[in-house]
């Protein structure tokens, strides 16, 4: 691993990243004051407390905690095991884990733990990411929490992982056969599966994830069950118009403010922020994930070493994915599969995960020589 010191210099701090993360919290704040009042001031601390812990791991350096990474993949095995076993239920879901009155949830930690772990697993045995054995090891090693999160169940997040394991190898150098063999497998595989998944007692997905698939081919006729969020989701993006109804609104012709929105604070907060802020403030946070991601991979392309590439393209990649993600599903691209909007939906485990994660993108940029970075937003820009 590489261990060479790069000074710390306030001019590397990447102080616009911070601030559209910081954006998007606000924003998201704000939309959950009008879904759910309660749960705003926790949001808010959650807030602070994030950009401490970002701004605390860009001041260090990140080689010093990838020395680590076997602890975190441990760590990570361990708490997903304790869900599966004494793991707090919702919502037809096992999702969460209370210890010592603080409740959380782990899948969301899976996230940046598994990134932290493949950095480092990835950079010290780099010169073997072209045997096709060792690259087995790595898919190996993420099935069992891949596993573990799809059986809560939570097949939104676990599809995230893979995502983001993908692109970890890919930047890692995995061989092109290998990536042409997997491409070649999934384009087939993926439609097989998709047309087994839609059958009357399949195999392959629980009862009311088909009925989600069903109701996002045929919404008319789950228009009264499981379609009832999507198009009311709809409807309200779409009542929003240009500048929107204003926060709180209270509005008769309100779709959240009449209740037709559960889980409006969470994994639908994206249609809050249509009705209430409109097309222009929809449009606003699409266009702040997408600053964030790609910011992300301008770090990975600019950074000093390979294990610096996998943290940011990683966190890239998540951010980027999982806002894809959300958002088709609020606005019905995508069934309903339940999954949070980063640095906009309330939930502390998300929300600080992610703050975590942008502080180790931070760390990898402030080691990075600056007159680099720079010839890097002027080619882009």
């Amino acid at each position: 691993m590489n261990n060479s010191k790069t000074p710390f210099r306030i001019q590397n701090f990447d102080f616009l990243l911070l601030l559209f993360c910081c954006a998007l919290t606000s924003v998201g704040i704000a939309a959950i004051y009008s879904a759910d009042p309660s749960r705003a001031q926790d949001q808010f601390y959650g807030l602070l407390l994030g950009v401490g812990m970002a701004v605390f791991l860009t001041f260090l350096d990140y080689h010093f905690f990838l020395r680590f990474f076997w602890a975190y993949y441990l760590l990570n095995f361990i708490l997903l095991i304790l869900v599966r076993l004494i793991g707090y239920s919702s919502h037809n879901a096992q999702r969460w884990l209370v210890i010592a009155g603080i409740r959380f949830q782990p899948a969301e930690m899976a996230k940046i733990l598994l990134i932290l772990f493949y950095a480092a697993f990835i950079m010290k045995y780099k010169e073997k990411m072209k045997n096709l054995v060792f690259d087995i090891i790595c898919l190996v090693l993420i099935l069992p929490p891949i596993y573990l999160v799809f059986k809560q169940p939570d097949l939104s997040t676990s599809i995230i992982l893979a995502v983001i394991f993908f692109s970890l190898m890919f930047v890692g150098g995995i061989t092109g056969k290998l990536i042409a063999a997997i491409v070649a497998l999934a384009i087939p595989t993926i439609p097989i599966l998709f047309y087994y998944a839609i059958q009357p007692d399949s195999p392959i997905i629980k009862g009311y994830q088909q009925k989600r698939i069903l109701a996002w081919l045929h919404p008319e006729d789950y228009a009264m069950n499981e379609a009832y969020q999507t198009l009311n989701s709809l409807m309200a993006i779409g009542s929003g118009q240009l500048s929107g109804k204003g926060m709180s609104t209270n509005e008769i012709s309100s779709v959240l403010s009449g209740g037709f929105i559960s889980e409006s604070q969470t994994d639908f907060i994206y249609t809050v922020i249509g009705e209430e802020f409109g097309f222009i403030g929809a449009c606003a946070v699409i266009l702040m994930i997408l600053f964030v991601s790609v910011d992300s991979f301008i770090i990975a392309s600019r950074a000093k070493d390979l294990s610096g590439k996998i943290i940011a393209t990683g966190m890239g990649a998540w951010i980027g994915f999982q806002g894809f993600l959300n958002i088709a599903i609020a606005t019905g691209v995508l069934p309903n599969t339940g999954i949070p909007l980063p640095f906009v939906s309330s939930g502390l485990t998300s929300l600080l995960s992610t703050y975590v994660g942008i502080g180790f993108v931070l760390s990898v940029r402030m080691q990075t020589d600056r007159s680099m970075v720079v010839s890097v937003y002027r080619d882009v820009v």
